[in-house]
């Protein structure tokens, strides 16, 4: 049902999807083959309206846990139980186990008063199936501020993203930074491999079941080690591969011929995305050599505007990557309990917004760089995409 209803809606939006191959990620869970374990819990339901020409909201499904989403909501529904009321079933528009931010409302034209009617009838289903709440994740800004027009609450969490400023090499970024922590990162990068790992990036036709393999044992070990919930199975990594080669790219690190850890990145049309990471063998330093240094020097190399390197980590504004606003929306049906949650994200944002301000301060770029300028840059050209 799905993959129909992207081939014939999705693709139509062109240049909307960011990236396009999310897209593809959500028609591989959606096969009905359970690849996506968590899938099984969530309602196929995609409701979209026409005014005059076809509008499209993207991803909405009901759904009865919070696992897979990336902006937590535990207290919320803790409360509401506590309350005696029931906060499952919910409406949730993002995409699955993804916390990349893009555009959540789909239009064929960039229609604020389509936006408008879009958000409008979410709300009129949602009162219909009587959920308790719509949670629109991981949205842009400008759609996040159109949400509140409508109604919905404004939340905010934060990323860590590294941006290009057109450098050449690793050695041009290294250049921009303070003296003391370029050579922090250099040390980190020679200790990462001083036990004679290789790190190889594999994408496209060179990717096998055999690096598969390698890959989900890192992902199992570090999904039952660390968080103790595997969303994903070994054969949804043989379908995204099958139709999204391409735009795969597998960071994996190799010790005497075996492979010991790797990480898996999207390709978008500008931006790297960062995702699972796994290892079986623990070496200093490793974690950040594969998942942060590699994908810059990655991103370096294809021209790539910027690499989002997934939730949490305030670790990561020492390597380079600077504190981003994320935004999602939310609406909740008990006007009570929406007042009480309104208090709590206006706290929040102000916290968020501190925090980033604070972070800002703690960057490892010379004083004389302007990060501002450097997110210009990225910005405009992903602006040219979009």
């Amino acid at each position: 049902m799905i993959k129909d209803f992207l081939d014939r809606t999705f693709y139509e939006v062109e240049g909307k999807l960011s990236p396009l191959p999310y897209a593809v990620f959500i028609s591989a869970g959606n096969d009905g083959t359970g690849a996506i374990r968590a899938l099984e819990r969530i309602a196929n339901g995609y409701p979209f309206v026409k005014v005059q020409e076809p509008l499209i909201s993207r991803g909405e499904v009901t759904e009865a846990d919070l696992n897979g989403e990336y902006v937590f909501d535990y207290g919320w529904a803790d409360a509401w139980h506590r309350a005696g009321g029931d906060y499952y079933p919910k409406m949730q528009i993002s995409i699955p186990f993804t916390p990349a931010t893009g555009p959540r409302l789909l239009t064929r034209t960039d229609n604020p008063e389509h936006e408008q009617l879009l958000l409008g009838a979410c709300m009129q289903i949602a009162r219909q199936i009587e959920v308790s709440s719509i949670h629109i994740t991981f949205m842009q800004e400008q759609q996040w501020r159109s949400a509140a027009t409508a109604g919905f609450l404004q939340r905010m969490d934060q990323q860590f993203h590294w941006h290009n400023g057109g450098y050449e090499d690793f050695d041009g970024f290294l250049a921009d930074l303070a003296s003391k922590k370029r050579k922090n990162i250099k040390r980190e990068r020679r200790d990462a491999l001083a036990d004679g790992i290789e790190i190889e990036w594999v994408t496209g036709e060179h990717l096998t079941e055999a690096h598969w393999d390698a890959f989900y044992h890192f992902y199992m070990d570090t999904s039952n080690r660390k968080w103790g919930s595997a969303y994903l199975n070994r054969q949804f990594f043989s379908q995204i591969n099958d139709v999204m080669a391409e735009d795969i790219l597998l960071i994996m690190a190799k010790r005497d011929g075996r492979y010991i850890a790797g990480a898996i990145n999207f390709i978008g049309g500008d931006t790297l995305f960062g995702r699972n990471w796994g290892c079986i063998e623990d070496h200093r330093f490793l974690h950040f050599e594969v998942c942060y240094y590699q994908a810059i020097d990655f991103a370096i190399s294809r021209g790539l505007k910027k690499v989002e390197a997934g939730a949490q980590g305030a670790h990561k504004v020492a390597r380079g990557y600077l504190p981003e606003p994320t935004y999602s929306a939310h609406w909740i049906a008990d006007a009570s309990f929406r007042e009480a949650v309104e208090r709590f994200v206006n706290d929040e944002r102000r916290y968020v917004r501190e925090d980033i301000a604070h972070l800002e301060t703690r960057t490892p770029f010379k004083s004389s760089t302007d990060l501002q300028a450097l997110r210009k840059l990225s910005l405009s050209e992903q602006n040219k995409t979009s």
